[in-house]
């Protein structure tokens, strides 16, 4: 893809809206728990400040179904986004209050605006252009960054993107770097490792990469249903040959298998949990396949919620090559779905 890039934009004295995602799960005190999502925008906010420009952000949280709900609200995470991003945050209660061009002109070089969730207006996911010409208003430039909603085609992903000169952020770039090359050339043997739940959301996943990877390991809860509903596949995918009690995670036998088949990779890419890994014993399976990875001499990425948590938990952000913060756009991505988010940055 021929992105426009946010390096090639004039930020001087510009008002920018950057579009984040800081749909991040919570621990029970209201502390953040994905501290990953939200640390994926420091550098492009950093630039754009750099180069002179005001910025807002803006993202979605949670489904709150088009209306104002305080458990939805992001100023619960002011205080968090503050610490991870190193600037003051000026919080605005409405993501269209008339007050936002005012807002910016006096922020100060430490300050950034966040709008609230976008997501209190219903016409954020329909993509009502009224709706996205209100958000585009106080600003003249948008940068995307938040490449775990580009397979959306709403408001704040692609309407406001048509109204004002948009460009792609720094990691989104990196995200479309580094997912373009597993999908278009990958060095082999290349191994795609496919877990979790929903057969019917990952089948389209797995009949892609038997077109140009070696080999596909399915594990998980899909793993399951692919044996219980006699799904045949091609002889590059390779189900689970036995599993723990009660089917929660993949056999000790399955793990040498695949053990030996990541040993010998180039290229891997892993979306989705061995089995029920929030639990002891089932993350058995989990745990030694993402050890397989860290140890192989392979190019590897990982993206989901699941597989980001994985990751967080065992203290291994920093052993995988790249981690997307897209779960169902790295997947659809991937798969040569649409991307709706990222066709409108594409010259």
């Amino acid at each position: 893809m021929n992105l426009r890039k946010v390096q090639d934009a004039d930020l001087n004295e510009k008002k920018v809206l950057v579009r984040v995602d800081f749909n991040v799960s919570l621990d029970e005190s209201g502390n953040v728990k994905e501290e990953f999502k939200i640390a994926a925008a420091k550098e492009t906010m950093e630039y754009a400040l750099s180069q002179g420009g005001k910025v807002a952000l803006v993202s979605h949280f949670g489904r709150p179904g088009g209306e104002a709900k305080e458990e939805f609200s992001l100023e619960q995470l002011v205080n968090d986004v503050e610490r991870i991003l190193g600037v003051k945050i000026k919080f605005v209660g409405d993501c269209l209050d008339e007050n936002i061009g005012d807002e910016l002109e006096t922020l100060q070089d430490d300050e950034v605006l966040l709008l609230e969730n976008v997501r209190f207006y219903a016409e954020e996911e329909s993509n009502n252009a009224e709706f996205s010409k209100k958000l585009a208003i106080p600003f003249d430039v948008f940068v995307s960054e938040a490449f775990s909603v580009c397979h959306r085609d709403q408001a704040s992903v692609t309407g406001v993107a048509k109204i004002l000169p948009s460009y792609a952020g720094l990691w989104l770039q990196r995200e479309v770097e580094n997912l373009e090359k597993l999908r278009n050339n990958p060095e082999h043997p290349a191994v795609a490792i496919i877990g979790g739940a929903k057969i019917e959301t990952k089948l389209p996943l797995i009949h892609k990469f038997e077109e140009n990877f070696d080999y596909i390991l399915v594990g998980g809860k899909i793993a399951n249903e692919a044996i219980d509903q006699k799904i045949e596949f091609g002889e590059k995918v390779i189900l689970p040959v036995d599993f723990s009690q009660d089917r929660f995670d993949i056999g000790s036998e399955t793990i040498e298998n695949f053990e030996k088949i990541i040993s010998g990779a180039r290229t891997i890419v892993w979306n989705g949990p061995m089995g029920k890994f929030e639990e002891k014993p089932y993350n058995t399976g989990t745990k030694k396949i993402l050890q397989a990875i860290i140890e192989s001499e392979s190019f590897s990425v990982m993206g989901g919620g699941e597989s980001v948590q994985i990751l967080e938990e065992n203290g291994a952000m920093d052993k995988i090559s790249f981690v997307s913060t897209g779960g169902g756009a790295m997947l659809d991505f991937l798969s040569n779905q649409p991307m709706p988010g990222l066709d409108v940055l594409n010259d």
